[in-house]
């Protein structure tokens, strides 16, 4: 598959690259960052963390916010951040024209419902397409951590969830933990999934870790002035089903903090090494 390179700049010793490819799973073309740091120049392959976005964002938002790549190009961390969601004139969005669903808001799922399975499968694009792209065209080796904010974040703990051995850490933002009991998830769900509650659980990060092979450890960040903590993240549910399975959780609630890339930058170099530790970098 090939990739058309359409930005390339310099930074720390690295550099932040975006890619445009047709993308097979989702049936549309399909645009990605990513930031090789100067060890990528050196021979070798270095390990990879993928980095998930939440509602209303691109690619560009973390590359561009977070702070990361000082940190990235210390350990020789490639850090790779997919779209929220699929693209294009034949891809439908909220039929409402609201933000919270459809274009930018895929929840990293695979709808099977109409009209959104033909191009909202995220999870297999996120999980499977992306990193054999990645491995195939840069110095990527095999070790692969996730990570995300929000909506993103949320995908990042069922992506890590529901592939055992696919990754070797999981970090998470502020991650709508339980959605199919908050106004995000229950929208997104309904309409990517369908009306049966049961099929919402194998998206979901509370029901899932009851049942999960792996036992990776977590990491999630939470800030405490998050105007979204009580209705739509609900960190407690997290906690609690993490402590009912006997899975390892450091939940991590930062006082004054809310929901912003101020948060992200913050905390992302701690989430960085998180992940270096586990990756080898």
């Amino acid at each position: 598959m090939s990739l058309e390179n359409i930005s390339c700049q310099k930074s720390f010793g690295g550099w932040h690259k975006r890619y445009k490819h047709r993308s097979d799973v989702l049936g549309c073309d399909m645009v990605f960052a990513v930031y090789l740091p100067p060890q990528a120049e050196q021979g070798g392959k270095l390990p990879v963390l993928y980095w998930l976005s939440g509602l209303t964002c691109t690619d560009e938002n973390f590359m561009h916010k977070a702070g990361a790549m000082r940190m990235a190009a210390e350990l020789g961390l490639i850090i790779v951040a997919p779209d929220t969601s699929p693209r294009g004139p034949d891809v439908p969005g909220d039929p409402d024209g609201a933000w919270d669903f459809g274009l930018g808001a895929g929840f990293y799922l695979n709808a099977t419902q109409e009209p959104w399975s033909r191009h909202y499968r995220m999870h297999d694009y996120v999980v499977q397409e992306l990193p054999a792209l990645v491995e195939a065209h840069f110095p990527a080796s095999d070790k692969r951590g996730i990570s995300g904010h929000s909506m993103g974040g949320h995908g990042a703990l069922v992506c890590a969830l529901r592939n055992p051995g696919r990754y070797q850490s999981v970090s998470a933002f502020s991650p709508i933990n339980n959605p199919m009991d908050c106004p995000w998830g229950q929208k997104a769900f309904s309409r990517y999934l369908g009306e049966d509650r049961s099929k919402w659980r194998e998206w979901d990060a509370c029901a899932l870790i009851a049942e999960a092979d792996e036992k990776l450890p977590l990491l999630v960040d939470q800030g405490d002035r998050d105007d979204f903590l009580a209705t739509q993240l609900k960190p407690e549910a997290l906690q609690q089903a993490a402590k009912l399975a006997g899975h390892p959780l450091t939940l991590r609630l930062q006082p004054g903090y809310d929901h912003s890339y101020f948060f992200i930058a913050s905390f992302i170099d701690d989430h960085l090494q998180h992940h270096a530790r586990a990756l080898g970098a």
